[in-house]
C-alpha cells in the first residue's frame, strides 16, 4: 500500500475509534466492565506508542490526536469502572491503579516528547499494563462465564496490537529495552494463538466470523510491517506503516470485542 493510502486510512481510523470508545457513558453489565477494563489495558500501550511516534515525528498530527483521545478515554473509563466496581477488592485495585496513572499521565502531557521521559514512559506502560490486566482478570473471574472469557481474550488482542507497535517504535527511536525484542515476539506469538482460539469459539455468529476474517487479513499487513528493518531513508515510512496498520487492527478487534460483549450481556 502506498504511503498516502496509509495516511488516509489512519486519519479515518483515529476518528472511528474515538466514536467507538465514546459511544457508551457508563458501565451497566459485567460484559461491558470486562470490555472497558480491557480497553484500559490497551490504552496503556497505545499512549506509549503514540508518544514514541510523536518523538519520532511519525504521522505527527494523527499521533498527537491519538494520544489526546486516549488520555481522555482512559480518564473517563477509570471513573466509570470505579463507580461500577462489583467488589471491594476490585475497587481497591482500581484506586491503586489510579495512583500510577497519575504519574504516567504527568509524563505523557505538558512537555515536548523527549528520550528521557520516553524511557520512563516505557517502564510505566508496563506497570500500567500489569495493573489493568489484573483488574480485567478479576472482573472476568467475578463474571464466571465462558462468554466473559471471550470478551477478555478478544479485548487482549487490542492490547497486543498496540504493544507490538510500541516496541517497534521504541526500536526506531533507539530506546528498545534489553528484553523488548523478546517481549515483541512473545506478543506476536500470543496474538496468533489467540486468533486461533477465537476462530474456534462455538458462540461465533456470522458477524463475528466475518470480523475475525477481516482481522486475520489485517494481521498479515501488520505482521509484515513490524518485520520491516529499513535504513535511515526508509525508516519513517516503515514506522508510519506500523502506526497505521496497528490502528486498523485495533479497530477491527474492538468491533469483535464489542460483539462478544453483546452476547455476554
Amino acid at each position: 500500500m502506498k504511503r498516502r493510502n496509509f495516511l488516509a486510512v489512519g486519519l479515518l481510523l483515529a476518528s472511528n475509534f474515538s466514536a467507538i470508545t465514546s459511544a457508551q457513558a457508563q458501565v451497566s453489565s459485567m460484559g461491558e466492565a470486562i470490555n472497558k477494563s480491557g480497553r484500559q489495558r490497551m490504552l496503556s500501550q497505545r499512549m506509549a506508542k503514540a508518544y514514541l511516534q510523536i518523538g519520532l515525528e511519525v504521522d505527527l498530527e494523527k499521533s498527537k490526536k491519538i494520544l489526546d483521545l486516549s488520555l481522555s478515554n482512559f480518564d473517563r473509563q477509570a471513573v466509570e469502572l470505579r463507580a461500577f466496581a462489583p467488589t471491594p477488592e476490585i475497587k481497591s485495585a482500581l484506586l491503586e491503579m489510579e495512583k500510577t496513572w497519575s504519574s504516567y499521565k504527568e509524563l505523557l502531557v505538558g512537555k515536548v516528547a523527549n528520550k528521557q521521559d520516553a524511557k520512563a514512559i516505557l517502564s510505566l506502560s508496563e506497570e500500567m499494563l500489569r495493573m489493568n490486566d489484573s483488574i480485567t482478570t478479576q472482573l472476568e473471574k467475578h463474571a464466571g462465564t465462558s462468554n466473559g472469557q471471550l470478551v477478555n481474550l478478544a479485548g487482549r488482542q487490542r492490547m497486543l496490537s498496540q504493544r507490538m507497535a510500541k516496541y517497534y517504535q521504541a526500536a526506531q527511536w533507539g530506546l528498545m529495552p534489553a528484553d523488548g525484542s523478546a517481549k515483541l515476539e512473545a506478543a506476536r506469538k500470543e496474538f496468533i494463538a489467540s486468533m486461533n482460539t477465537l476462530s474456534k469459539a462455538p458462540i461465533n455468529n456470522t458477524r463475528i466470523k466475518e470480523e475475525l476474517e477481516m482481522a486475520q487479513q489485517q494481521w498479515l499487513f501488520f505482521d509484515n510491517a513490524i518485520k520491516q528493518t529499513e535504513d535511515s531513508k526508509g525508516r519513517n515510512m516503515a514506522a508510519t506503516n506500523v502506526a497505521t496498520t496497528s490502528e486498523r487492527l485495533l479497530e477491527i478487534m474492538d468491533k469483535v470485542t464489542n460483539l462478544y460483549q453483546q452476547i455476554s450481556g
